[in-house]
């Protein structure tokens, strides 16, 4: 598949995810944020990093760069987009998945290999991975923490919406200890956590992160 990767202003991980995507087997595209060209992509990663200086709001600004308009279009056309940490942020201030992200309870950044368990693997994003899977990720955010009201909250766990949780303590303060969530359709995923950074055995805490990339294989095919 051919996965585009946005680069922003402030980006720091595109380079990793695009490495990450060619792991996959995949071929990994450069999306500029003032661009309206998509590339003729058939999926898009959204990297992690501190896209216009977090100024606002972490995402805030990242919504309304040109790409966004393009790439909010092929999400609601069902193209799969995951949003890795900063991306996650874009994907709640862009509406494309609800609540948001604030900063982390403790007030301090957090940088670790973080144990995660799957809990949905109905995703574009999650298919290579078993239901209840624990997996091992890097974690490294300073305003990761998600956070909604009893009512999303509620739909959210009714609806199986919840992609990963955190195990063990909780790093961020994030509500129901929840790492990543997907949109009901499963195509748009947004996720903490780095996986781009645990894709090889040479670097990072394994290969548990590689699985969110190769999925990508198997949804094409379902």
């Amino acid at each position: 598949m051919k996965v585009g990767v946005v680069t922003f202003p402030g980006s720091l991980d595109d380079a990793d995810a695009q490495r990450a995507v060619r792991i996959a087997g995949h071929e990994a595209v450069a999306l500029w944020h003032g661009d309206h060209d998509l590339r003729g992509v058939e999926a898009i990663v959204l990297p992690g990093g501190f896209s216009y200086g977090d100024y606002l709001r972490c995402g805030a600004i990242s919504r309304f760069a040109p790409v966004m308009t393009e790439v909010i279009a092929a999400a609601e056309r069902g193209m799969p987009v995951l949003g890795i940490c900063n991306g996650f942020q874009i994907l709640c201030e862009s509406h494309l998945l609800p609540g948001a992200l604030v900063r982390n309870d403790h007030q301090r950044f957090v940088c670790r290999d973080q144990g995660l368990r799957i809990e949905n693997t109905a995703t574009a994003w999650t298919t290579d991975y078993a239901e209840g899977q624990e997996v091992t990720i890097v974690l490294k955010n300073g305003e990761g923490g998600f956070v909604a009201d009893d009512d999303t909250l509620d739909r959210l766990e009714g609806e199986g919406l919840v992609v990963a949780r955190y195990l063990g303590d909780n790093p961020n303060g994030s509500l129901r200890a929840i790492a990543g969530i997907t949109n009901p359709r499963g195509n748009v995923v947004g996720l903490m956590p780095h996986p781009e950074h645990a894709v090889e055995d040479l670097t990072g805490p394994g290969t548990d992160g590689l699985g969110f990339f190769t999925s990508l294989a198997v949804a094409a095919l379902a």
